[in-house]
């Protein structure tokens, strides 16, 4: 049968045609699709900036619906989760992210950190592990070793955080040197090994000459093994190298003067220090020591402290010893409640307060965050 021609020249153009309107409303879907999602990210934008995170999350969980392969909607609708403490549906979209096959290979890596922040503060800091040492050899290795580190100091595991220090200081991350010593202190501490010990504080003071608590820590070591000339002389050494560090063992300086027969030495560089940090501690030492050499006259100090600088502190010491009477004992137990708080010690980070100095604080985790003074002198 012959083909008429003229029906190749009238369906052409309605093929066109029909080609034309089909595009045509292809483009309208896609720019009308567009057109919501940014609507829907902006929305949720706005709600973030007005800290309205359950609109937030709202708002994002509809732009993800209309647009599944987005990934940054995801990483913002986890993080929002992780931020609101939603742990468990956190996990669930960064798991979804790495179960994915299209995503590049920079997105795997950054939904496998926030994964393991997911675990990390829902507390299941074993998966949290898991998932950090997954990133080593990639570009977050040194955040991935950060946030190891925070692990093992959460979990009081201080060989393996100190492994971390070492490997953060081959990545040229900063200097880790003091906080590896103070790691090597608390495995010091926990120690039943007295070789061992002694290794782990030569350690620290090698990493960090500059840092008080191993010298300290050396010097609790020998006055335990019978030494006391040794640790007396570690402590009035360190009392030269580090002035500011003195009120933290002025006390145990001057328990040590007479068992190695130091006392005059020991007297003249705890009255130097007093005279350049004005501390009640070194004080308390200066008084302890003098009263132990003889000295008739060693609580006139705590007198003259108050005179040059008015103390609660100081002068519930010299009412202790002051010999006024019966209504002493009241006036001193009211006393003594009153500066209860101004013994303390304050983290300069946060703000915690201890009777006891900490090199660790307690509250926010900082290290070397306690100065050397009380509450009362700051």
């Amino acid at each position: 049968m012959d083909l008429d021609i003229s029906w190749i020249f009238i369906g052409l153009p309605v093929a066109f045609l029909l080609g034309w309107v089909a595009s045509r409303f292809d483009l309208r879907q896609l720019r009308m699709e567009n057109r919501s999602n940014p609507k829907a990210y902006f929305k949720g934008l706005n709600h973030l900036l007005n800290e309205q995170q359950d609109q937030a999350i709202d708002a994002f969980i509809e732009a993800v619906q209309r647009d599944p392969d987005t990934s940054e909607l995801h990483f913002a609708l986890g993080n929002l989760f992780r931020r609101r403490g939603e742990y468990e549906r956190a996990v669930r979209v960064h798991q979804h992210l790495l179960s994915r096959g299209d995503i590049s290979e920079s997105d795997r890596q950054r939904a496998q950190y926030d994964l393991a922040m997911d675990y990390v503060k829902a507390g299941i800091l074993d998966r949290a592990e898991t998932a950090l040492r997954a990133l080593q050899d990639t570009p977050l290795s040194a955040q991935a070793l950060l946030a190891l580190l925070s692990i093992y100091e959460r979990a009081r595991d201080w060989r393996q955080a100190a492994e971390v220090t070492r490997q953060l200081d081959k990545e040229g991350q900063g200097q880790f040197d003091s906080r590896r010593a103070h790691y090597l202190c608390e495995l010091a501490a926990q120690s039943k090994d007295s070789d061992e010990t002694h290794s782990l504080l030569q350690e620290a003071v090698a990493n960090a000459p500059q840092l008080a608590r191993p010298h300290i820590a050396m010097a609790h070591w020998l006055q335990a093994k019978g030494q006391s000339l040794q640790a007396c002389e570690q402590l009035q050494q360190l009392a030269l190298d580090i002035p500011s560090a003195l009120p933290l063992f002025a006390v145990d300086l001057a328990h040590l003067a007479p068992l190695a027969q130091r006392e005059a030495a020991v007297l003249s560089l705890l009255e130097a220090g007093y005279e350049k940090l004005q501390s009640l501690d070194v004080l308390d030492a200066l008084v302890s020591l003098e009263s132990h050499m003889g000295s008739p006259r060693a609580r006139e100090r705590y007198a003259k402290h108050l005179h040059n600088h008015p103390s609660l502190i100081a002068a519930s010491q010299w009412l202790e010893g002051a010999g006024l009477g019966d209504q002493q004992t009241q006036v001193q137990r009211a006393l003594a409640h009153a500066v209860k708080p101004l013994r303390r010690y304050r983290c300069a980070a946060c703000g915690f307060e201890a009777l006891k100095h900490f090199w660790h604080c307690p509250g926010c985790q900082a290290w070397d965050s306690y100065p050397a003074r009380r509450i009362e002198e700051l």
